[in-house]
């Protein structure tokens, strides 16, 4: 799933290619995408792009008429071309969701790969009316997050850091991927409970999550769209390496599996050495 980083990279590139370009056309390919009523994608046609910003894991391209608000979900993607193709887009199951296009010829197609479809298309006249936007945390990258913000957070609920970093109505736009490689880097098991934390570990755990996110916006900063994907898999220590050395202390990446996501996480630098249990491997070996 794309997360903060990947977002804010594809913000960008959208905002350098599209901001002044005026709307010149707009073709839906999954009506099921499509989560607003009023007004239509049609709406859009001849307004002007004003601007690009990111709400947690939300794309917000702005117009001087509705804002086009996306959320790409586990298998979306935005595709651009400098020449968008002029076939006709049908309804159908192909990956196709919505097709942009602008007065150079230029444009993007909204992707979703799979069978399980989620992602969300709004066209709203202010981006607050989506519940999901408006309900959003603070943005670990804002001025708001600071360490004491971070602390009132865990203290709030007691619970696991790996869904403290993960809930958006807490910290948006920190997903699986990144939660497991700041938790690796702070050195924090995934489990570790947040009202136990002191403040010392607390102020640690904030400069980690900046450093982790900064660095890797960093690197997406700049590259293509079609470029993000594999760079993020790239920067990764952990998350996906299930089986692979620690690139810190050698160790073993371990995985823990749920029923829809998994987590990984090493050993010798997060939990003194010790596997965390896999529930779903127990009930296999029993």
């Amino acid at each position: 799933m794309p997360e903060l980083p990947e977002v804010e990279g594809l913000v960008r590139f959208l905002a350098a290619r599209s901001v002044g370009r005026e709307v010149a056309s707009v073709a839906l390919g999954a009506i099921s995408a499509l989560k607003t009523v009023a007004p239509g994608p049609e709406a859009l046609l001849g307004t002007q792009v004003v601007g690009a910003r990111r709400h947690g894991k939300w794309i917000d391209l702005a117009t001087t008429g509705p804002h086009l608000l996306v959320h790409l979900s586990r298998a979306g993607w935005v595709r651009w071309s400098d020449a968008l193709p002029t076939t006709p887009v049908r309804p159908g199951r192909s990956p196709l969701a919505l097709r942009l296009g602008f007065d150079d010829g230029s444009g993007f197609d909204l992707t979703e790969q799979g069978t399980r479809k989620r992602l969300a298309i709004h066209v709203v006249m202010d981006p607050a009316e989506v519940e999901q936007v408006a309900s959003l945390g603070v943005d670990p990258l804002s001025q708001e997050f600071t360490p004491d913000r971070l602390a009132a957070l865990a203290r709030a609920r007691n619970q696991q850091l790996k869904g403290l970093l993960r809930d958006q109505r807490q910290i948006a736009g920190i997903g699986n991927a990144y939660s497991d490689e700041i938790l690796h880097a702070a050195r924090l098991s995934p489990f570790a409970m947040s009202a136990r934390l002191d403040a010392a570990t607390v102020e640690h755990l904030h400069g980690v999550i900046r450093q982790v996110l900064t660095a890797a916006v960093d690197a997406a900063d700049g590259r293509p769209a079609a470029e993000l994907k594999d760079a993020k898999r790239r920067g990764m220590q952990v998350h996906g390496r299930t089986g692979a050395p620690c690139p810190v202390c050698g160790d073993t990446v371990r995985e823990v599996s749920f029923a829809e996501s998994s987590l990984q996480y090493c050993p010798r630098c997060q939990t003194g050495g010790k596997p965390l249990a896999d529930r779903r491997m127990s009930r296999l070996l029993k």
